[in-house]
């Protein structure tokens, strides 16, 4: 089979493709044809080095295909099934722990930049209903990061306001399922046509943190001073500052990327005045992902796809990702 790997000490000049032995299911596992993945941003820190990974790692956490057979005591599933990966697949459910967030593909083990890969079964849930492999995708990490920090974590209702960063992956379901819960969505971006884009999908205010560097204060000028109920930030410490200035007194800032820095300054006497709750957000479990799979289907969101590459073009694929050019998810389909 088909893979790619990343050799030691990464870059996209250090992602080779290879031929490997097609796996076979042991007891547990299925074995599934992959027919695609997406790209994340915890797929290009591992492919640049930036994440320790064993040398020729196979990248890539999230995958979507179809089961062509299974191991001795599966029940779950059955050849001709359409599966989804879990970015973690030992969290089952209830609460994050150490040994719950391990075992992570791509990372931990090798993950779904391959024609086929053998895994437990209970590492695979459904896909959506009517979803291409491609849509299907785009789930595992940015959709259910996006979930989990609004409906699980800040559990938005209708009328609240949520703070919305750019327009990667997780910004832009964060605005979807925002948008289906009834919330009113601000979102920002530094580009004038990925801001009517974001228009076009729900949001009700749109700010350009390029022509407004106070966009905070913007944010919260839109609620009349009151401020945002929640922010999903994925900037990190460059934007945090912004943020605690868009949040309310008593809101919620789920903390999820570090796009713009992994560490820096953070004006704490804000967030102790303002009695924030920070909550960091990686990604969730296998009873969130069902979850969020059902609610899919209900509201009818699609995700937003960018373009795809073949597995061959992998490195193109995470070139387009760093020019930061793109508007929602970059695929791979093989």
């Amino acid at each position: 089979m088909k893979v790619a790997a990343v050799k030691t000490p990464g870059g996209l000049d250090n992602i080779v493709i290879e031929t490997r032995a097609e796996p076979t299911p042991g007891p547990g596992e299925i074995l599934v044809r992959v027919h695609a993945s997406s790209l994340n941003f915890h797929d290009y820190a591992v492919v640049m080095g930036r994440i320790a990974a064993a040398d020729g790692r196979i990248p890539m956490s999230d995958g979507a295909g179809e089961v062509i057979a299974v191991g001795a005591g599966v029940t779950a599933f059955q050849p001709g099934d359409h599966v989804l990966s879990l970015f973690f697949p030992n969290w089952a459910s209830g609460g994050p722990s150490f040994e719950r967030m391990g075992g992570v593909p791509g990372d931990h083990v090798d993950g779904f930049a391959a024609e086929f890969v053998a895994a437990p079964a209970s590492a695979f849930t459904r896909v959506p209903a009517g979803w291409s492999y491609a849509e299907a995708a785009t789930l595992p990490c940015a959709a259910l990061t996006a979930w989990r920090a609004l409906m699980v974590e800040a559990r938005i209702k209708p009328g609240d306001v949520v703070l919305t960063q750019g327009t990667g992956g997780v910004s832009i379901f964060a605005l979807q399922f925002a948008k289906a819960a009834g919330a009113i969505v601000i979102s920002t971006s530094s580009s004038g046509s990925k801001l009517e884009r974001l228009k076009v999908l729900g949001a009700d205010h749109l700010v350009n943190y390029k022509e407004t560097p106070e966009w905070g204060q913007a944010a919260a000028a839109l609620t009349g001073g009151r401020g945002v109920d929640v922010v999903v930030e994925v900037g990190g410490a460059g934007t945090l500052g912004q943020s605690l200035q868009a949040v309310r007194i008593g809101g919620h800032i789920s903390l999820i990327g570090v796009l713009a820095g992994w560490a820096g300054e953070v004006p704490t006497a804000v967030a102790m005045g303002k009695n924030v709750a920070i909550k960091g957000v990686t990604v969730g479990s296998r009873a969130h992902q069902e979850d969020m799979i059902e609610a899919l289907e209900v509201t009818g969101i699609r995700p937003a796809i960018d373009s795809s590459f073949t597995l061959d073009k992998i490195a193109n694929a995470f070139a387009h990702q760093a020019a930061n050019k793109h508007f929602g998810k970059i695929c791979l389909e093989f």
